[in-house]
């Protein structure tokens, strides 16, 4: 038998890349695939979607929420949120809402949540007093600003200042909306207006003092302004009387008022049950009168 002649055969690739013998090239299709179907079903949906939430009156105004609302009257919230019972809460836009809330006298800041089906929730951050501004008997609640922005209920423990520079009867309503207005020395003051800073200094300075602060042993000390002898502290209509007289933003300051504290606690050491007004000058100067003999 002879041997057969076995042929080799060499296959040439191209440098980089796969034979050409049995290479397969695929095409995308131009058609829908399974996903391309699903997301457009899922856009259709959407749309469907959408469409219902704006004009199902499921998603209808129905109860409001109130949180921080402590000087500001519901009854005033719900007037200026404008809203209308029903009222589609899913396209309801709040931003205008919000700004017209901080517009409110007693409002610092505010913030409006949708809370769906049907609920609007609107945060209140207020103002804080911390003094009581009586004219007469109108009684306005005064925050760190100088800003007057409520009315004061008879049972708040805050210190008060009793105006009397300006006649009770001239006192206007106390609901009515000014300013900002710097109130003046014959002014009434207005839910609104921003008290004078020199007034404002010399009031909180002497209300933050307590008796035994000036070597006292009254129960209370009660500060008060008129057009005579300006700012007065008293121990009430059976104890003394100390006039720390006027201010200014320049000619007798508000800083005269500590060295003033301290000479009045001079003053009044060990004579307090004697004494009937005290009258200081400055930081240095000053004179007391005793009370008549019984």
């Amino acid at each position: 038998m002879s041997a057969r002649r076995t042929r080799k055969t060499t296959v040439v690739r191209r440098s980089g890349g796969p034979s050409r013998r049995g290479l397969r090239i695929r095409r995308a299709s131009a058609g829908l695939t399974r996903t391309r179907s699903l997301a457009l079903l899922a856009i259709i949906l959407s749309g469907l979607a959408l469409y219902g939430a704006n004009a199902s009156a499921a998603f209808g105004y129905r109860k409001l929420q109130i949180i921080g609302a402590g000087f500001t009257p519901q009854a005033t919230v719900r007037r200026e949120l404008g809203l209308t019972d029903a009222a589609n809460l899913f396209r309801l836009t709040t931003d205008g809402m919000a700004d017209r809330l901080r517009t409110l006298p007693a409002v610092a800041d505010a913030s409006i949540e949708v809370v769906l089906p049907d609920t609007l929730r609107v945060r209140l951050v207020e103002r804080q007093p911390i003094v009581v501004w009586q004219v007469g008997d109108s009684r306005f609640l005064v925050d760190a600003d100088r800003f007057i922005f409520a009315m004061a209920d008879a049972t708040t423990d805050l210190p008060v200042i009793v105006d009397r520079r300006v006649p009770a009867s001239d006192a206007l309503d106390p609901d009515s909306r000014a300013g900002p207005n710097q109130v003046g020395l014959a002014q009434v003051p207005r839910i609104g207006d921003i008290l004078d800073p020199v007034d404002f200094d010399a009031a909180t300075r002497l209300a933050s003092l307590r008796p035994v602060d000036v070597g006292s042993g009254a129960a209370a000390l009660h500060v008060s302004i008129d057009d005579e002898h300006g700012f007065s502290l008293d121990t009430g209509p059976a104890g003394w009387t100390a006039v720390f007289g006027f201010y200014t933003p320049t000619i007798r300051q508000t800083e005269l008022i500590p060295g003033q504290v301290r000479l009045l606690r001079g003053l009044i050491g060990g004579r307090e049950a004697s004494i009937a007004t005290i009258l200081l000058a400055d930081d240095v100067h000053g004179v007391y009168t005793s009370r008549a003999a019984p």
